[in-house]
């Protein structure tokens, strides 16, 4: 009995612990874009088309990571890590 209470119980939990903020990127060349799954300082990346979306990853800022995501898929047009979107100016920073 005492179990299946905290298996419940971890059940009512799960929802509020598996809200990550989403990492994203959307590359300026679509044609980089890698075709598979891409790990990134513990981010997998995967794109579809321009877009690409990640889950986990290092702690770290935000304008490193995409500093990380540039070198690998090339230029970005917007990057927003865990919940962290850049700026215009951060983005041309990114790209430099």
């Amino acid at each position: 009995m005492r179990a299946l209470f905290i298996a419940a119980a971890l059940l009512v939990a799960a929802p509020a612990v598996a809200q990550v903020p989403a990492s994203s990127a959307v590359l300026a060349d679509a044609a980089k874009a890698p075709a598979g799954r891409t790990i990134i300082d513990g981010a997998a990346w995967r794109c579809e088309g321009a877009t690409c979306t990640a889950t986990g990853g290092a702690n770290q800022p935000a304008p490193r990571a995409c500093r990380r995501v540039a070198a690998r898929f090339g230029a970005v047009t917007a990057f927003t890590y865990k919940g962290t979107a850049l700026t215009a100016e951060q983005i041309a920073a990114c790209n430099a």
